[in-house]
């Protein structure tokens, strides 16, 4: 499985390894799916009604005038602390290589070396094969 741009989520979170969109029930489609209408997430999504974001669309939080924001700033430190995972170095690296790089590199660096499925971030072992990887 690999994920596509729509599940690149516009605070810079790879929705494809998101748990709630890896698990297999009343899954999440990503936050900017047209068919998530289901997800607890992607439609109450606060970083796609920011005020910021109402004023003028951007796609991706970089492009805010106020990029890094107190938001993302504690976005930043959860995710680096908890899953060793920055939301801000993402969404650098989309502006720099964009989108199609981004996806390409996040396809092989979140693949389970053992099964092939996708990783998730919030948990250090593979949902389909139970490997554990860091």
């Amino acid at each position: 499985m690999s994920f596509s741009k729509e599940l690149i989520a516009p605070c810079g979170i790879n929705c494809g390894v998101c748990i709630e969109h890896l698990k297999e029930t009343d899954r999440c489609h990503g936050c900017l799916s047209a068919g998530n209408l289901k997800g607890r997430y992607g439609v109450k999504c606060g970083w796609k009604s920011c005020s910021e974001h109402k004023k003028a669309y951007f796609k991706y939080c970089y492009e805010c005038p106020i990029f890094p924001c107190a938001k993302m700033k504690s976005l930043e430190k959860r995710y680096v602390e908890k899953y060793k995972l920055s939301v801000i170095d993402n969404l650098n690296y989309i502006k720099q290589n964009g989108e199609y790089e981004f996806i390409k590199r996040e396809n092989e660096r979140w693949k389970c070396k053992n099964c092939g499925k996708m990783l998730c971030v919030h948990r250090n072992y593979c949902l389909k094969c139970k490997t554990e990887y860091k």
